[in-house]
């Protein structure tokens, strides 16, 4: 392993602890929660995959004709993720995306799609951020979140994409909502089975070996350059950052509704 890896992982340590041992999830008590949690979480799952696919891009030939670009040991890696996570199969063996997944996941908790399909859907017509989360209504810690991931996007740097791929979305949900998740199944199967299942999946496919497989890739594209790492240690510290404002922001929403419902 790079010395590098060894000090980013050290140095983002205490913000790690922080999103992971975060409030928020000593606060989600019920499945209307739930529901909370995963209309401010889908944003995050689809944007992971524009950051993938932004990453595919820029390691492998798209374009036709097609000629060989970049190391094939880099390709490889890429590739093998972008199998994984757009093209994984449901509970019933149905090849569908993570994200897609999740939106089932969701219907079926009766938490509601309506702003973040409406999100994507004026993002397509529009092509513009601010009036697709105008039109959704997404919370402001939501849109923060996903402008960083477009800020890193559209640096077009392979190796900021990466750092961020491996080091800020890596898998950052704590055990202990997977004990809530696990709980709440038993009162609530038919609801809860396929966010369960979401869950199951995502520590399968996203796991160890695809951890492997990133920090790899980010060995490769900053290899022994200070400048590129140093730069990728910047952005990495601040899509962590992101990501605890995420949970802030749904720590908040979580405990506006119990006010109100009280």
């Amino acid at each position: 392993m790079h010395p590098r890896i060894t000090q980013i992982k050290t140095k983002i340590q205490p913000i790690r602890e922080e999103i992971v041992n975060h409030p928020l999830f000593q606060e989600i008590k019920t499945i209307e929660d739930i529901q909370l949690f995963m209309q401010h979480h889908v944003y995050a799952v689809w944007d992971f995959m524009s950051l993938l696919k932004s990453l595919q891009r820029n390691l492998t030939c798209v374009e036709t004709p097609w000629f060989p670009v970049g190391a094939p040991e880099t390709r490889f890696l890429i590739n093998e993720i972008v199998v994984g996570e757009e093209s994984d199969v449901d509970a019933h063996g149905v090849r569908k995306s993570h994200f897609e997944l999740y939106l089932d996941a969701m219907r079926q908790a009766n938490a509601s799609t309506n702003e973040i399909l409406l999100f994507c859907k004026t993002l397509q017509e529009t092509k513009n951020f601010d009036v697709s989360f105008n039109a959704s209504n997404t919370p402001e810690s939501v849109r923060n979140f996903v402008k960083f991931t477009f800020k890193t996007i559209n640096t077009n740097k392979a190796y900021l994409q990466a750092a961020i791929f491996t080091f800020g979305r890596e898998d950052l949900i704590p055990n202990m909502f997977y004990s809530l998740v696990n709980e709440l199944k038993n009162q609530f199967p038919d609801q809860i089975a396929p966010i369960k299942y979401y869950l199951d999946r995502h520590i399968e496919v996203d796991g160890d070996h695809h951890s492997h497989l990133a920090i790899e890739m980010t060995e490769e594209l900053c290899g022994n350059d200070d400048e590129l790492w140093n730069e990728a240690e910047e952005f990495i510290v601040a899509s962590l950052e992101q990501r605890k404002l995420l949970w802030d922001g749904v720590l908040e929403k979580i405990k506006e509704t119990s006010i109100q419902n009280s």
